[in-house]
Protein backbone atom coordinates (compact mmCIF):
# COMPACT_ATOMS: atom_id res chain seq x y z
CA UNK A 1 0.00 0.00 0.00
CA UNK A 2 0.90 3.40 -0.60
CA UNK A 3 1.01 5.95 1.59
CA UNK A 4 -0.28 9.61 0.11
CA UNK A 5 -0.30 12.98 2.10
CA UNK A 6 -3.29 14.03 4.12
CA UNK A 7 -4.88 16.35 1.84
CA UNK A 8 -4.87 14.46 -1.30
CA UNK A 9 -5.98 11.54 1.12
CA UNK A 10 -9.29 13.87 2.49
CA UNK A 11 -9.76 15.38 -1.35
CA UNK A 12 -10.12 11.71 -2.59
CA UNK A 13 -12.26 10.85 -0.16
CA UNK A 14 -14.48 14.03 -0.79
CA UNK A 15 -14.82 13.30 -4.70
CA UNK A 16 -15.72 9.87 -3.86
CA UNK A 17 -18.46 10.93 -2.01
CA UNK A 18 -19.96 13.16 -4.27
CA UNK A 19 -23.23 11.90 -5.85
CA UNK A 20 -22.77 10.84 -9.28
CA UNK A 21 -24.13 13.65 -11.82
CA UNK A 22 -26.07 12.38 -14.81
CA UNK A 23 -24.94 11.64 -18.35
CA UNK A 24 -26.56 14.06 -21.13
CA UNK A 25 -27.34 11.89 -24.07
CA UNK A 26 -25.46 13.59 -27.31
CA UNK A 27 -29.24 13.62 -28.77
CA UNK A 28 -30.98 15.45 -26.03
CA UNK A 29 -33.26 18.10 -26.80
CA UNK A 30 -32.43 21.88 -25.97
CA UNK A 31 -32.95 23.37 -23.54
CA UNK A 32 -36.68 25.70 -22.75
CA UNK A 33 -36.20 28.95 -23.97
CA UNK A 34 -35.80 30.81 -20.19
CA UNK A 35 -36.83 34.06 -19.82
CA UNK A 36 -34.00 36.38 -19.02
CA UNK A 37 -33.60 37.85 -15.34
CA UNK A 38 -35.68 41.25 -14.51
CA UNK A 39 -32.88 44.09 -14.08
CA UNK A 40 -32.33 44.96 -10.44
CA UNK A 41 -32.99 48.51 -9.30
CA UNK A 42 -29.87 49.99 -7.91
CA UNK A 43 -30.20 50.23 -4.47
CA UNK A 44 -30.55 54.05 -3.85
CA UNK A 45 -28.18 55.98 -1.31
CA UNK A 46 -29.62 59.33 0.16
CA UNK A 47 -27.66 62.20 -1.15
CA UNK A 48 -27.70 64.04 1.93
CA UNK A 49 -25.08 67.28 2.24
CA UNK A 50 -22.93 68.30 -0.83
CA UNK A 51 -19.57 68.84 -1.31
CA UNK A 52 -20.12 72.59 -1.50
CA UNK A 53 -22.60 72.45 1.47
CA UNK A 54 -19.92 70.83 3.93
CA UNK A 55 -17.27 73.29 2.41
CA UNK A 56 -19.10 76.39 2.89
CA UNK A 57 -20.25 74.90 6.69
CA UNK A 58 -16.47 74.44 7.58
CA UNK A 59 -15.53 77.31 5.99
CA UNK A 60 -18.08 79.27 8.24
CA UNK A 61 -17.76 76.97 11.15
CA UNK A 62 -14.01 77.12 11.73
CA UNK A 63 -13.80 80.96 10.27
CA UNK A 64 -10.25 82.90 10.62
CA UNK A 65 -9.58 81.77 14.09
CA UNK A 66 -11.69 78.61 15.37
CA UNK A 67 -15.39 77.88 16.14
CA UNK A 68 -17.26 80.58 18.20
CA UNK A 69 -19.09 78.62 21.80
CA UNK A 70 -22.55 78.98 19.67
CA UNK A 71 -21.08 76.66 16.78
CA UNK A 72 -18.91 74.15 19.66
CA UNK A 73 -22.10 73.96 21.22
CA UNK A 74 -25.12 73.57 18.22
CA UNK A 75 -22.15 72.42 15.14
CA UNK A 76 -20.64 69.46 16.19
CA UNK A 77 -21.70 65.71 17.27
CA UNK A 78 -21.95 64.03 20.75
CA UNK A 79 -19.14 62.36 20.37
CA UNK A 80 -16.61 65.62 19.92
CA UNK A 81 -18.57 66.96 22.71
CA UNK A 82 -17.55 63.95 24.89
CA UNK A 83 -13.64 64.34 23.51
CA UNK A 84 -13.43 68.33 24.28
CA UNK A 85 -14.62 67.09 28.16
CA UNK A 86 -11.39 64.21 28.20
CA UNK A 87 -9.08 67.00 26.76
CA UNK A 88 -9.00 69.83 28.81
CA UNK A 89 -5.51 70.43 28.20
CA UNK A 90 -6.14 70.82 24.34
CA UNK A 91 -8.42 72.26 21.90
CA UNK A 92 -10.27 68.68 19.91
CA UNK A 93 -11.74 70.86 17.31
CA UNK A 94 -8.48 72.67 16.33
CA UNK A 95 -6.09 69.66 17.38
CA UNK A 96 -3.82 72.62 19.49
CA UNK A 97 -3.86 74.63 22.56
CA UNK A 98 -4.55 78.03 21.38
CA UNK A 99 -6.21 80.03 18.58
CA UNK A 100 -4.46 80.11 15.45
CA UNK A 101 -4.09 83.31 13.40
CA UNK A 102 -5.21 81.61 10.14
CA UNK A 103 -7.70 78.85 8.98
CA UNK A 104 -8.09 77.25 5.72
CA UNK A 105 -10.30 74.80 4.15
CA UNK A 106 -9.22 72.65 1.90
CA UNK A 107 -11.25 70.79 -1.13
CA UNK A 108 -13.99 68.58 0.34
CA UNK A 109 -14.55 64.91 -0.85
CA UNK A 110 -18.18 63.02 -0.30
CA UNK A 111 -18.24 59.74 0.32
CA UNK A 112 -22.12 58.46 -0.76
CA UNK A 113 -21.31 55.36 0.01
CA UNK A 114 -19.96 55.84 3.39
CA UNK A 115 -22.30 58.94 4.30
CA UNK A 116 -19.57 61.20 5.00
CA UNK A 117 -17.90 63.76 3.73
CA UNK A 118 -14.44 65.56 4.54
CA UNK A 119 -11.71 68.21 4.17
CA UNK A 120 -8.20 68.61 5.37
CA UNK A 121 -7.83 71.90 7.46
CA UNK A 122 -5.18 74.04 7.28
CA UNK A 123 -4.22 76.00 10.53
CA UNK A 124 -0.92 79.12 10.18
CA UNK A 125 0.72 79.89 13.30
CA UNK A 126 3.29 82.58 14.18
CA UNK A 127 6.60 82.41 12.43
CA UNK A 128 4.87 80.62 9.28
CA UNK A 129 4.25 77.28 10.81
CA UNK A 130 1.28 75.54 9.19
CA UNK A 131 -0.51 72.35 10.88
CA UNK A 132 -3.35 70.06 9.36
CA UNK A 133 -5.84 67.88 10.41
CA UNK A 134 -8.92 66.60 8.98
CA UNK A 135 -12.77 67.45 9.47
CA UNK A 136 -15.23 64.83 8.75
CA UNK A 137 -19.30 65.19 8.43
CA UNK A 138 -21.83 62.87 8.22
CA UNK A 139 -23.97 63.04 5.12
CA UNK A 140 -27.44 62.28 6.59
CA UNK A 141 -26.63 64.91 9.46
CA UNK A 142 -29.52 67.45 10.19
CA UNK A 143 -28.75 69.94 10.74
CA UNK A 144 -25.30 69.97 9.15
CA UNK A 145 -22.90 69.80 12.10
CA UNK A 146 -19.10 68.65 12.81
CA UNK A 147 -18.93 64.54 13.20
CA UNK A 148 -15.21 64.10 13.85
CA UNK A 149 -11.96 65.71 13.94
CA UNK A 150 -8.67 63.66 13.11
CA UNK A 151 -5.26 65.37 14.10
CA UNK A 152 -2.55 64.52 11.58
CA UNK A 153 0.42 64.52 14.58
Amino acid sequence: MMLKPHSLGALLVTLLALPALPSVPAHAAPAAHVAPAAPVAPVAIAEGHTADQISRFLATFYGQHGPSPHDREAGVSQILKDRQQVSTDSDVLLCSQNAPQNIGIGPVTVAQAAGVGWATVTTQWAGGVTDTFTAYVRLDSKPIRLDDVICAG
